[in-house]
């Protein structure tokens, strides 16, 4: 799957005209996620209510992937359970790790199943990751907002191997 497949539809849409991306100053949950390999960087803000996501909204910059990918998370996962939201972000991370899933496990991911092309691109990766990555890291942490999520090296991942396939996306100017 080439680069001019994955930038249509789903995709573009919510990069262009994100629903989610705004700040949400009444959060009772907040994180940040960063993927140095080409600098995405968001705030993942939720508001969550007797265990139900009631709102979920970003902020930040970065490649079109990872801001399309954090926009069509928040939207899924609101008014979800935390329990539900976990289950999305396990399916999606699965997902784009390659894995097969089930025609019921796509349909749950609603558009975020568009994105199944991207675990066939490893440079894009941790860019869709990004925004699931930080939501698992709020719901892992009961979202006390202490820390920032760094992806440099993914679960499994050799450290000084990802340290250097970030190196040479960036020399390559890949966004």
């Amino acid at each position: 799957m080439g680069l001019e497949s994955i930038y249509q539809g789903a995709l573009m849409e919510h990069n262009s005209y994100p629903t989610c991306k705004y700040p949400l100053d009444e959060a009772t949950h907040v994180h940040e996620g960063v993927n140095p390999s080409c600098g995405d960087d968001i705030v993942l803000s939720l508001i969550v209510e007797d265990g139900v996501i009631v709102e979920a909204a970003f902020q930040g910059s970065g490649c079109a992937i990872s801001q399309a990918s954090a926009d069509i998370m928040a939207e899924l996962v609101t008014d979800k359970t935390v329990e539900e939201a976990e289950a999305l972000a396990e399916t999606f991370l699965a997902m784009i790790r390659g894995e097969k899933l089930t025609d019921e496990q796509k349909a749950s991911l609603g558009e975020a199943a568009e994105l199944e092309g991207i675990s066939r691109m490893p440079a894009r990766v941790k860019c869709a990751q990004l925004g699931w990555r930080t939501l698992k890291q709020i719901i892992d942490d009961d979202g006390d907002g202490s820390g920032k999520v760094d992806f440099e090296a993914l679960d499994g991942e050799d450290p000084e191997a990802a340290k250097a396939e970030a190196a040479a996306v960036r020399a390559q100017g890949i966004e």
